[in-house]
C-alpha cells in the first residue's frame, strides 16, 4: 500500500511539473508572419520615422530616442524640425509625448507603453521583435464585443484601438480563423503591408540605432582577424622552419 501511495505521489508530480510547459506551449504557439529587412534601407527607415510620429507618438512615447538621431538615417536637423518635430521644440529633445500616464491609464485602462524597446521586449518573448509587431499591426480587426470596436489575431482583447484602419480598411475574422477584408481602405494591401514593414523597420531602429554600424565595423574585425592570422601563420613558419 505504501508503495501505491509513494507511486501515486510521483506521478501526480511528474504531472504537475509538465503542466505549466504545456500551458506555456499552448500560449506561445503563434503563427507569425516575416519582416521584411529595412535595416540599412534609409529611405524606409525615414518613411517608418514619418509614420512612427503621425499615428504612433500622439499616444506611444519613446523617452529613450532624441529626435537628433535621426540624422543616422539621413535626415536633417531642418527636415526634422519641418517634418516630425510636433511634440517637442528641439531636435535634442527625446520623443516623448505630453499625455500622463495616470490620465492615459484612466481613459484606456492601461498607460500606452514607451515604444523604444519594444521590438527588442518582443523578440525576448516571441524570438522575432520584428515579426512579432510586423503581424500584429496587420492583425487588427472588428470586434463589437470590444470597447474599442477592435480585436486583435496576435494580442487577443488587445486594448489599443486600430489607428490605421482608415490606410488598411476593415478586416474581419471567419470561422476558419482567417482575416478577410471586409471594407478596402486607402491603401492597397501589398501598399499597406510595405508601409508596415517601414514602421517596423523604424522601431528595431529605436531600440538599437547603432546595429547597422556595429555589424558592419564586425565584419571589418574578422577581416582583420583573418589578415593577421594569415600573417601570424607565416611568422611560425618563417621561425621555426630550422628547428625539428
Amino acid at each position: 500500500m505504501k508503495k501505491l501511495v509513494t507511486s501515486l505521489f510521483i506521478s501526480l508530480a511528474t504531472s504537475l511539473l509538465f503542466v505549466p510547459s504545456l500551458a506555456m506551449a499552448s500560449e506561445t504557439e503563434l503563427h507569425l508572419d516575416h519582416a521584411p529587412d529595412r535595416s540599412g534601407n534609409k529611405a524606409a527607415l525615414q518613411n517608418g520615422a514619418k509614420i512612427f510620429v503621425n499615428y504612433c507618438l500622439n499616444c506611444h512615447s519613446a523617452s529613450y530616442m532624441r529626435y537628433n538621431r535621426l540624422k543616422d538615417i539621413g535626415l536633417t536637423d531642418q527636415q526634422i524640425k519641418d517634418n516630425l518635430l510636433f511634440t517637442a521644440d528641439k531636435v535634442g529633445e527625446s520623443m516623448s509625448v505630453a499625455m500622463r500616464r495616470d490620465e492615459a491609464k484612466e481613459w484606456f485602462g492601461v498607460a500606452p507603453p514607451d515604444l523604444t524597446v519594444i521590438a527588442r521586449a518582443r523578440a525576448s518573448e516571441f524570438g522575432s521583435g520584428a515579426d512579432w509587431l510586423y503581424t500584429y499591426l496587420r492583425g487588427f480587426y472588428r470586434d463589437g464585443e470590444r470597447p474599442t470596436g477592435w480585436n486583435n489575431t496576435v494580442f487577443e482583447n488587445v486594448g489599443m484601438p486600430h489607428v490605421m484602419w482608415e490606410l488598411q480598411g476593415e478586416q474581419v475574422l471567419g470561422e476558419d480563423h482567417k482575416l478577410t477584408l471586409a471594407a478596402p481602405g486607402k491603401m492597397q494591401p501589398q501598399a499597406y503591408d510595405d508601409m508596415v514593414a517601414d514602421l517596423v523597420g523604424f522601431l528595431q531602429y529605436m531600440g538599437e540605432p547603432g546595429a547597422t554600424k556595429r555589424k558592419s565595423l564586425g565584419w571589418v574585425v574578422l577581416l582583420f582577424l583573418g589578415v593577421l592570422f594569415v600573417l601570424a601563420y607565416a611568422l611560425k613558419r618563417e621561425y621555426w622552419k630550422d628547428i625539428h
